[in-house]
């Protein structure tokens, strides 16, 4: 089975993701480009293994796997004045890949909308049963408590949004953290169906947006940090 495959090399600084493009929610990290792919093989399987997991009828089912990388990206700092500057910690400029142009068709809409409802109950179950004192508990050279990367997981939810210009006002978005996952989720939730079919591509802060790289990378994030909650418990 061919996948098709885009590279995002420096990503943070620090390492490579290999993205199946046809498959949101499948990655798969590496120092460089070469383990990144490496990586993809058992990420896929993974994957396919999650979809039948949730789904009576699941719509991958993975012979052999065959990786075709087409399309490749360095992320890169900018400065204030939107120049390339690699010194800069002002913003880092994240893959743009030709396929992000394609506008999402209803059958992307409909799998992403379940894959998304998955990932939130994966997260849901994962963090079950935590009482305040662990859910605030920190943890040497991690950024964030739990509780932290709830909150983080629903505000960047509302950033990715606001790429696209369709967030909820800001005042709108609750603070208590379960209740912003919530309202973030269902924003998400209820944009996503509007966007079929949609050419829209947005560029802000120096990097362009569409409709399938935000659901690329609302995915993405959501999938990445639970598994570092899951490392942390």
């Amino acid at each position: 089975m061919i996948f098709r495959i885009g590279l995002e090399n420096n990503n943070e600084g620090i390492r490579s993701i290999a993205w199946a493009l046809e498959h949101p929610g499948c990655f798969a990290y590496g120092a460089d480009g070469d383990s990144a792919l490496a990586a993809l093989s058992v990420a896929l399987r993974n994957y396919e293994a999650w979809i039948a997991k949730y789904e009576a009828q699941p719509w991958l089912s993975i012979n052999t796997i065959e990786l075709h990388v087409e399309d490749a990206w360095t992320d890169y700092n900018i400065n204030e004045a939107f120049d390339r500057d690699d010194k800069s910690d002002y913003y880092m400029v994240d893959a743009w890949f030709q396929h992000d142009w394609k506008p999402l068709t209803a059958t992307d809409i409909e799998r992403g909308l379940k894959l998304l409802a998955w990932s939130r109950e994966d997260l849901l179950k994962t963090v079950e049963g935590l009482d305040a004192k662990k859910l605030d508990q920190t943890y040497p050279n991690e950024r964030w408590s739990i509780a932290g990367i709830l909150k983080h997981i629903g505000g960047a939810e509302c950033w990715y949004l606001d790429r696209l210009e369709l967030a909820l006002p800001r005042e709108h978005i609750p603070s208590e953290l379960f209740a912003r996952l919530k309202v973030s989720r269902a924003r998400l939730n209820e944009v996503l169906p509007t966007l079929e079919g949609s050419n829209r591509v947005v560029g802000v802060d120096g990097e362009l947006w569409s409709p399938r790289k935000v659901l690329r990378r609302a995915l993405w994030h959501e999938r990445d940090h639970i598994e570092h909650i899951r490392k942390l418990l």
